[in-house]
Parts: structure tokens; C-alpha cells; sequence
């Protein structure tokens, strides 16, 4: 029974609350969206009580807000301030202590209220992570049982592109329900199945069937939403683009204002490189511990005798060159999913988006083929 068989319900409030526990009562960890410290973030949920309730949000450059809506819907704000990276593949983790290997923690997992952006970005590390020659078997771990309830975006945020890099803001696969929410005329969520195992726990609930008005109302909404992203990004060539011009002045221009703070590459859903840390204390055993790294840093690229990137320019030209250009080469799909995060978050309020139009405006190719000079590693 999948989506393909299983017409779309409706849950009202009280059905999601339900939702909830049935997923608590099969022993999943629930971790959705709540408000915390002025953001929206993720963390472990019990009943809707603890969703941002009538809680929207206002994203530009370097700048993020929290909203009253006046409404009471509880997915009204756009992309959370973490992305579920945080939950699947920490950014701080035991690999080994006294007693030796230390196992994988953590799960199995109910990730409520994955937005398409966020869907795709997980699809891809489910890709890199655990589809090659080298698993990450704690990544895998964690993934492995994760039950997914995906979201439908009725409203981009400023910062939003998710239209541009196809890959929102309608989830399309990867869940195993998905919820639509409508407040007008009635508060309710449009449920579609998308395996199963949501088909399973979304007969405990016991909904009832969506109307064709209802489902066009959900389409209808993730419509418009599509037609009004606070960003957008040409993909056409864009490859070629940036091969060919490795070169371009724009790049210095952006290390101008660029504080290679990392702050991009933390919240981006899809970056994934880490480091390894020897902690060792008098008082305390020695730990060795993976965390989060960034090729932001002059050590990131450093080999014998040096760093090979000195530069910002050339740290911001790699970041960016292979997020949107050798990832394809290396993956298959963009390394950018359009979230808007690395927008929103740089305290230099510098816009990907931007940048890039501004070198396809000016195209200044460097001598030689796109061979040449692809940035191939992150």
C-alpha cells in the first residue's frame, strides 16, 4: 500500500496529536519543530502542544525574525534555522573511548515535518553516506529506521529557491506521509502516503477521506507557493559556467566581504565533511571524536608545507563551484537544494544566488576547457 493506492486523507488538529502518539507508542523518538531561544529549531516533540504554534518567520540576508501569524497554523515558517543533518549525522561524535569503539547512538527516529528542501538534501547524504565503497555506519544507523512525516511549503520564506533546483517545494518521495496544512475554512492537513509503514500508522489514527476540493486546496496552495520564492537561481549551464570561470574578479569581490566564518557550510543540509579530535585530560580518558569541518578553514586543505587554499577567494570559489558544479560530477544532483540557509545565516549577508548571477552577467572564461579546472573535492 503506497501513495499510488491510498487516496489522501484529512487529520484535524486532534488527528495530529494523535499522529504523534502513535508514533511515541512505537517506540520512535519524535523530533519536529519548536521554538527556542528566538528560532525555530528542531528537538524532541510530544503532542502539538510543543509545535510553533501560529509562529511564522521573516528570512533575508543576515537576517532572521519570528512572526505572530493570524492564524494558528503550526508549519507556518519556512526552513528551521538546523537542518536534520544535525539529528542523522551529529556534529559531535564519539568514535572511540577507553573501552575502545564506541557504537552508533541514538534513534530510531520520527523526523516530523521534513520540508522538500530538506528531503532532498537527506536523500543525498543517504547517497554519499551509504550508497559508496565506504559506509558511514553510524549515519546508516540512524537512518536505517527513520520514519519520515515530509511537508508540503504553502509559504517560501525570503530566502527560499527550493522552485529553482527542482527540488520543491512539493515533496515528491523519500516519506512516508506527508502533510499539506490548510487554515482556511477549517483547520486540517491534507495527508498523502508514501509507504507502507505510513499507511500502517496512519490507519491507528483513523482518518477520514480527503475531498477533492480539499486536495486541490493543498495543491492549489503549494502552487502559489512555488510561484513566489524570495530567490531564484538560472541553472541552465551553470556547470560550464563555473568551470569556465575560475578566474572571474567576482570571486575576490565576495572574499572582500566574506569572514570564511563557516557559518555557510553549518547550516547547509548537504555539506558533510568532518574531522577527527584527540581529547585527552589528567582527570579524564581519552576520547577521539568526529566533528563537523569546514573547507572554509585554512586547514581544511592543508597538506605538507601548507594550506593549498590561503586565499578566501579560493575557499569561497571551491565551496561554491563544488556545491553547484562537481558535486554533479562526483553525485549525480546539485549539492544545493535551496534551502536559502547559507543566505540567511552569513553575517555578511552575502547571497549565493547573487553572486553567481553576477558572474553569468559578466562571464569572463579563463583560457583552456572545463577540464581544466573543476574544483573536485570539498
Amino acid at each position: 500500500m503506497t501513495s499510488s493506492t491510498t487516496a489522501p486523507a484529512i487529520l484535524t488538529m486532534d488527528g495530529l496529536d494523535e499522529l504523534l502518539a502513535a508514533l511515541r507508542d512505537r517506540h520512535f523518538t519524535v523530533i519536529g519543530p519548536t521554538v527556542r531561544d528566538g528560532a525555530v529549531v528542531h528537538a524532541e516533540i510530544t503532542c502539538v502542544a510543543d509545535l510553533p504554534r501560529g509562529v511564522g518567520d521573516e528570512q533575508d540576508n543576515a537576517h532572521y525574525r519570528l512572526r505572530q501569524r493570524d492564524d494558528d497554523a503550526v508549519l507556518g515558517y519556512t526552513a528551521p534555522a538546523q537542518s536534520w543533518k544535525a539529528v542523522l549525522f551529529p556534529a559531535r561524535e564519539l568514535l572511540q573511548g577507553a573501552g575502545g569503539d564506541e557504537p552508533a547512538t541514538g534513534g530510531p527516529y520520527a523526523l516530523f515535518g521534513v520540508r522538500s528542501c530538506d528531503l532532498a538534501a537527506i536523500a543525498i547524504h543517504d547517497h554519499v553516506l551509504t550508497r559508496r565503497a565506504a559506509v558511514d555506519v553510524r549515519y546508516a544507523h540512524r537512518r536505517a529506521g527513520a520514519f519520515v512525516v515530509a511537508v508540503a511549503c504553502t509559504q517560501p520564506g525570503g530566502t527560499c529557491f527550493c522552485a529553482s533546483m527542482g527540488t520543491g517545494p512539493q515533496p515528491e518521495a523519500g516519506y512516508d506521509l506527508c502533510l499539506t496544512e490548510l487554515v482556511g475554512g477549517g483547520h486540517r492537513f491534507v495527508v498523502t502516503v508514501g509507504s507502507e509503514l505510513g499507511a500502517e500508522v496512519l490507519a491507528e489514527v483513523g482518518p477520514t477521506t480527503a475531498t477533492d476540493e480539499d486536495v486541490d486546496a493543498a495543491s492549489a496552495a503549494v502552487g502559489a507557493a512555488a510561484d513566489h520564492m524570495g530567490r531564484a537561481l538560472a541553472t541552465d549551464g551553470l556547470q560550464d559556467l563555473l568551470y569556465d570561470n575560475a578566474e572571474h574578479p567576482q570571486w575576490e569581490d565576495v572574499a572582500s566581504r566574506c569572514l570564511a566564518c563557516t557559518n555557510c557550510t553549518l547550516v547547509c543540509p548537504t555539506c558533510f565533511c568532518t574531522s577527527v579530535e584527540e581529547v585527552s585530560a589528567l582527570a579524564a580518558a581519552p576520547q577521539r571524536l568526529r566533528v563537523w569541518d569546514s573547507c572554509f578553514t585554512t586547514d581544511f586543505s592543508y597538506l605538507h608545507g601548507g594550506s593549498v587554499r590561503e586565499s578566501t577567494s579560493a575557499r569561497y570559489r571551491q565551496w561554491a563551484t563544488h556545491k553547484l558544479a562537481a558535486w554533479v560530477d562526483q553525485f549525480g544532483v546539485s549539492g544545493c537544494v535551496g534551502c536559502g540557509r547559507c543566505i540567511t545565516w552569513c553575517p555578511a549577508a552575502i547571497d549565493l544566488t547573487a553572486e553567481v548571477a553576477a558572474i553569468r552577467a559578466t562571464p569572463r572564461p579563463t583560457a583552456g576547457t572545463r577540464t581544466e579546472h573543476p574544483e573536485t573535492k570539498e
